[in-house]
């Protein structure tokens, strides 16, 4: 049979095409794996910050209120609640202020320099606290760089409240900044620009455009620098010198007391900071409950 007896395929008809695969959805697992997730997500939970959390409170009141209540009112845990507020009411609005202007400034203007800026911020991030307090001894300790002209001056910073500030600043200054920085930055500057346009004054744009527009990122960065002044160890147990009664914050004083047998007392000074810890996180859900949509909309900046 010759070549051109034989039936050929036309070249326009396609081959027939294999069948596409069906795409998987997201969320499509079978219910035993999703149960398998749930309950491996619950579990570390349960086992690694409930249980704790839990634990801290039933060996605070093991032995009683009125155990409970002498070891909260005793002169030095007073003393070391005292510094412990005081130390973050002086941090937490210092930072707000310096790190509203460093996102400001990065997230609105281009200039030389802005790479590191934006690298300094997030150098505490990245060094140990430790070596923060550390460095803070080498520059203002008595035999630092700066130590021979405080001590003539009569200036105290180290094992003094102005150590305890300034290592609890550098400890949570990203908070706020980090939040602020990609909101800003996402919002871009055509309010400000239309408001500068009609003739308000730059203080005036920024009280009535930017500082509303970022204000839930704002909040979300003022609970987490406030939850990691009050609880910061590592830096401050440095410059500190652990003087019971006049250095030593609520972690600090936790730790002595532990290390001193007196379990019980420390429990309850620890309740005290797990109690903060968890009314901030209440008004963190009750503002979210509250208003939900505008802070799920901010955070998605």
């Amino acid at each position: 049979m010759s070549e051109a007896a034989l039936p050929r395929r036309d070249a326009t008809v396609p081959a027939k095409a294999a069948k596409p695969r069906r795409a998987r959805r997201i969320g499509s697992e079978s219910p035993l794996v999703q149960i398998l997730l749930i309950a491996v997500s619950l579990g570390f939970l349960l086992l690694f910050l409930l249980l704790p959390l839990i634990s801290v409170f039933v060996e605070a009141g093991a032995r009683g209120w009125s155990a409970y209540r002498a070891a909260i009112t005793e002169p030095d845990a007073v003393a070391a609640i005292r510094l412990t507020l005081l130390v973050a009411s002086i941090a937490v609005p210092f930072n707000v202020v310096v790190g509203v202007a460093a996102a400001w400034a990065i997230a609105k203007f281009e200039f030389r320099g802005k790479n590191l800026l934006i690298s300094l911020i997030d150098l505490p991030f990245s060094v140990s606290p430790v070596i923060s307090g550390l460095v803070y001894v080498l520059l203002f300790g008595a035999q630092g760089y700066l130590g021979p002209f405080l001590k003539a001056n009569g200036i105290e910073i180290i094992f003094a409240l102005p150590g305890l500030i300034l290592a609890t600043v550098f400890v949570t200054f990203p908070f706020v900044a980090r939040e602020l920085i990609p909101h800003m930055q996402s919002l871009g500057s055509t309010d400000e620009e239309a408001a500068l346009t009609l003739g308000a004054s730059p203080w005036r744009v920024f009280f009535s455009i930017t500082l509303p527009n970022v204000k839930w990122s704002l909040f979300y960065g003022v609970l987490l620098c406030n939850a990691r002044a009050m609880g910061e160890f590592g830096a401050v147990a440095v410059v500190s010198g652990r003087i019971r009664g006049l250095t030593n914050t609520m972690p600090l004083h936790v730790e002595i007391l532990y290390n001193e047998y007196m379990s019980a007392a420390a429990f309850a000074v620890a309740s005290l900071l797990a109690g903060l810890a968890l009314v901030t996180l209440a008004l963190k859900s009750l503002l979210e409950w509250r208003y939900g949509d505008a802070i799920a909309a901010a955070r998605h900046h």
